[in-house]
C-alpha cells in the first residue's frame, strides 16, 4: 500500500461527508497538552549551568548528563540555562556543546537549545541555502505552525540572516509553488475552530470546476482556499467533496497537479486532516529505504516535543503498526539514539 493510500485511509476513515459534527463550538478551556517535554519542577538554572559545565570539560565528555538534562527541561528552562551559563563562563553554552561534541547529536543538542521560532528559522536557512532547495521543509512548517508562529519566524529570520523570508522564497522557487508558500507565509490563515457548513459546500464546489470539471487546472483557487481556510474548515470541505466527484480530493489533486505544487498542496490537505498522522508519516519516511535521515527525525522531534509528539506517538503505532519508541531504537544508536528516546519521554 501507498503512503499516500495508508495515510488516507487512516486519516480520514469512512466520514459521511452530510455529517455535520465536525462542527466545533468556541470553547475557552484550557486545551489538553500532549508534548512529551514538560517544565522540571526542582528548576535551577544555575545547578543546572554547573552541571552541564562540568558534564562538558570532563574528560571524554559526559554525554549522559547532557542528555538528561536537555530532555527534562522545557524550552522555556533551557533559554534560563543558556543565559547563566554565559553569564558565570563568559561564553555561550552552544559554542562550548559545539567545541565538545559532533555529527548528529550535536546538531539535536543545538536545536534543543533554540527557541521555536529560532529553530524553524534554522531550518529554512538549511533548506534554502547552498547547493538545491528542501522543498518538504519549507511546507512542512509553514502547513502545519499558526499564524503567530510564522510572523516570529520571519522575524527571527530577518534578525538573524538579514533577509527577507519572503525573498528568499521567490529566489530559490517557482511558479505555482512559490504562489503557495508566500500565501502561506502572510499568516492570515483562519484559524476559528468554527465550521460554516455552507461555505465547505461552496468551497468544494469551486475545487471541482478548478479541477476535474475543466481543461486544465486553476491552481490560483486551489491556493486561495487551501492556505487561508482553518484545519477544521477544510476538514470538512474534503468531506463536502465527496457530494460533487467521484474522487476524493488528495486524489484529484494527485490527478491534476504535478511537481513541488502538487506535493505541496497534498502535504496542506493531510496536516489539515490529521497534522499528528502528517507527521507520524514524516518520520516514517525518514527511516524507510537505505540510511536514516537523522536531519528529519531531529527536526520533527525537537519541534513537536512540547506540542503534539504524544499524539504523533499514538499515530504512529496506529499507522504503522510498530511503536516509534521501537523504530528509533531499531535505526539509530549511541548518543543520538538516547537523545531522541529521552525526548519520546519512554526511556
Amino acid at each position: 500500500m501507498s503512503f499516500f493510500t495508508k495515510f488516507f485511509d487512516h486519516a480520514i476513515g469512512k466520514k459521511d461527508p452530510k455529517d455535520d459534527s465536525t462542527i466545533l463550538p468556541v470553547v475557552k478551556t484550557k486545551p489538553p497538552y500532549y508534548g512529551t517535554v514538560t517544565p522540571y519542577q526542582n528548576f535551577n538554572a544555575t545547578n543546572d549551568t554547573a552541571v552541564l559545565k562540568s558534564a562538558i570539560e570532563s574528560k571524554g565528555v559526559d554525554e549522559d548528563v547532557i542528555t538528561a538534562i536537555l530532555v527534562k527541561r522545557s524550552n522555556e528552562q533551557r533559554q534560563k540555562i543558556k543565559a547563566v551559563f554565559e553569564s558565570t563562563t563568559g561564553k555561550t553554552l552552544e559554542a562550548a556543546l559545539k567545541k565538545a561534541l559532533k555529527g548528529d547529536y550535536e546538531d539535536i543538542c543545538l536545536g534543543l537549545l533554540m527557541t521555536p521560532a529560532q529553530f524553524d528559522a534554522h531550518q529554512f536557512r538549511k533548506a534554502t541555502h547552498g547547493l538545491g532547495t528542501n522543498e518538504d521543509v519549507l511546507v512542512e512548517i509553514l502547513a502545519t505552525r499558526s499564524n503567530k508562529e510564522i510572523l516570529e519566524i520571519k522575524s527571527v529570520f530577518k534578525a538573524e540572516y538579514k533577509k527577507d523570508l519572503e525573498d528568499v522564497i521567490k529566489s530559490e522557487t517557482s511558479g505555482d509553488f512559490t504562489k503557495a508558500l508566500l500565501a502561506m507565509l502572510k499568516a492570515n490563515r483562519d484559524e476559528s475552530t468554527v465550521v460554516d457548513v455552507a461555505l465547505a459546500q461552496k468551497d468544494a464546489e469551486t475545487l471541482f470546476e478548478a479541477g476535474e470539471h475543466r481543461k486544465g487546472t486553476d491552481v490560483n483557487a486551489f491556493i486561495d482556499i487551501l492556505t487561508s481556510r482553518s484545519g477544521p474548515q477544510l476538514s470538512k470541505t474534503f468531506q463536502q467533496y465527496a457530494t460533487v466527484s467521484k474522487n476524493k480530493l488528495p486524489k484529484a489533486l494527485q490527478m491534476e497537479l504535478k511537481g513541488d505544487i502538487e506535493k505541496c498542496l497534498i502535504d496542506i490537505v493531510k496536516s489539515a486532516y490529521n497534522t499528528p498522522a502528517f507527521f507520524a508519516e514524516r518520520l516514517h519516511l525518514a527511516f524507510k529505504g537505505l540510511g536514516t535521515k537523522e536531519a528529519a527525525v531531529t527536526r520533527v522531534l525537537v519541534s513537536r516535543s512540547e506540542v503534539d509528539l504524544k499524539r504523533i506517538m499514538e499515530e504512529y503505532k496506529a499507522m504503522y503498526s510498530i511503536s516509534l519508541h521501537d523504530h528509533i531504537v531499531k535505526e539509530t544508536s549511541g548518543h543520538y539514539q538516547k537523545i531522541l528516546v529521552g525526548l519520546l519521554g519512554t526511556n
